[in-house]
């Protein structure tokens, strides 16, 4: 099983690597004074590749037959109430953040429009400090985190694949925010010292 957990570890660091970089702001700035506004259609292009390179992934990398555990009756229908819960949160967090930008559909909508400039990357992001990023700068791979972990039943490819996937939430947070810094600056700066990356405070008395 160690050599099944390396060549799922290898897999998915070569997706996390490439998709980092793909995401990086200088690499879109480099393909943007190669596509001009044409970089509208990068945001969608990107997503499909993504789902479908991971799809890949997922089928190539090896699933051995072994269950880590299986939680019995009725401590199944409590972890997977959390998960639930956790999703549900998950939807509403979605709702601070711009989806159809995230998805790249309005900068497909502003190529054809006219309004797309050259000087547009991919997608116009937004410092919106509001709702659960109030209280995390990440409560999107917060609360992804919580609903992958929520798992009833445990086997050993899943084991390997949720490590890997909370290892890619953190360090690609790091490079988000890199990014972050670039566009907004002191503000986000000053975000960075207010808010929790990923975990809110929880203030279980009062200072006086």
């Amino acid at each position: 099983m160690f050599f099944d957990a390396l060549i799922i570890t290898s897999l998915f660091l070569i997706f996390g690597i490439s998709h980092s970089i793909l995401a990086s702001h200088k690499f879109k700035l480099a393909l943007t004074k190669k596509l001009g506004n044409k970089i509208a259609f990068y945001r969608m292009s990107y997503n499909v590749s993504s789902i479908l390179v991971f799809l890949f992934i997922y089928k190539v990398s090896p699933k051995p037959n072994y269950i880590i555990y299986d939680l019995s009756f009725p401590f199944d229908i409590i972890i997977v109430i959390f998960q639930i819960a956790s999703g549900i949160i998950l939807l509403w967090t979605s709702k601070f953040i711009n989806m159809r930008e995230f998805l790249g559909l309005t900068q497909i909508k502003r190529f054809y429009d006219g309004t797309y400039s050259n000087g547009d990357l991919d997608e116009k992001l937004e410092l919106r400090i509001e709702g659960p990023f109030k209280y995390s700068r990440h409560p999107i791979y917060l609360f992804s985190s919580l609903f992958l972990i929520l798992r009833p039943t445990m086997d050993f490819f899943y084991l390997i694949f949720l490590i890997n996937m909370l290892l890619y939430f953190y360090i690609g947070s790091y490079f988000e925010e890199k990014k972050l810094v670039t566009i907004f600056g002191d503000r986000y700066r000053q975000y960075q010292k207010d808010v929790p990356k990923i975990f809110p405070k929880i203030k279980l008395w009062n200072n006086k």
